[in-house]
């Protein structure tokens, strides 16, 4: 048993940790492959492209919007 640390406030403090980094986490890859690989711009691609990068981004957010509500609905 650590010393100083309730276990409550420990998991407490975990689930903001995970919460955060994979909110950040997110954001950083939708912003790479938008603007890095000019996959949220047409640019002379097919149109495909972009509607797939933007489908996937909707269904990535979805998920991830998701393992924050299990995450945090049972506390």
């Amino acid at each position: 048993m650590e010393q100083g640390w309730d276990p409550d406030v420990k998991k407490y403090f975990r689930k903001v940790m995970y919460s955060f980094t994979y909110g950040l986490l997110w954001l950083a890859s939708c912003t790479t492959a938008g603007i890095y690989y000019r996959l949220a711009y047409r640019n002379g691609r097919p149109f495909v492209y972009t509607v797939l990068f933007y489908a996937g981004l909707i269904l990535s957010l979805a998920l991830l919007l998701r393992w924050l509500y299990r995450t945090w609905r049972n506390q």
